[in-house]
């Protein structure tokens, strides 16, 4: 990754860390001050920042991406399935680094906004740790149907999304949501939030609050 990702360092000595994955187009800046003011004392927080690359939907447009969208239809088969592996695979090191680092993976928290949401859901059911919890914003599953349920991880996800989002569909969020719920997940929450287009609002952060504190709690 040549982009340096944004670090805020726990306040305390850390036993926690957050990993945050931008939109498209966005850096990780672009949820950094955010987050750092609703994070655990205890929790280092992590928001990196995707490579440039060419997305089919903006025309070749070269922007941070963590993979190249060519169809907001989600449905149509045509999805970058080795970009998404490749970004995967990029996340899991960057997990596996905290992991190597000292702080347990049931201590490590993955969420991230539209393209990172999603991102961050498909590393959170298909890679190699159990995480603390997955945190999806205006976000959706890709290459699901290359997921191999049998063998998923079963960490808590909270999944938020606006019912006037004209991006990610409310409807996309909610056909996902349709198939976390017959996976037997332990703890998994789909959230509404009336009114709200492709963005964060005061309720769902006081949510993205909660959720934080809940999963990871002082030591």
């Amino acid at each position: 990754m040549s982009v340096a990702p944004v670090i805020i360092p726990a306040a305390v000595k850390q036993t926690a860390t957050i990993l945050f994955l931008h939109g498209l187009g966005d850096t990780g800046h672009g949820w950094a001050s955010d987050l750092a003011n609703i994070k655990p004392k205890h929790a280092k927080l992590i928001c990196p920042t995707a490579e440039e690359a060419p997305v089919t939907i903006n025309g070749g447009y070269e922007m941070p991406s963590w993979f190249d969208i060519r169809s907001l239809d989600k449905n149509d088969g045509n999805e970058d399935e080795s970009g998404v592996k490749k970004a995967s695979e990029l996340i899991t090191k960057m997990i596996d680094d905290e992991v190597k680092a000292g702080i347990p993976a049931s201590r490590i928290l993955l969420g991230g906004f539209s393209q990172g949401g999603a991102l961050s859901l498909y590393t959170g059911l298909t890679g190699s740790n159990l995480l603390g919890g997955v945190l999806v914003l205006s976000g959706y599953l890709p290459i699901r149907d290359t997921i191999d349920w049998s063998k998923i991880q079963k960490p808590t996800i909270l999944q938020c999304h606006g019912d006037r989002d004209p991006v990610v569909l409310y409807d996309v969020g909610k056909s996902v949501s349709e198939i976390l719920e017959k996976q037997n997940l332990p703890n998994y929450s789909f959230k509404t939030y009336r009114g709200l287009d492709h963005s964060a609002n005061d309720e769902e952060m006081k949510d993205v609050r909660k959720f934080l504190n809940e999963r990871l709690p002082p030591i």
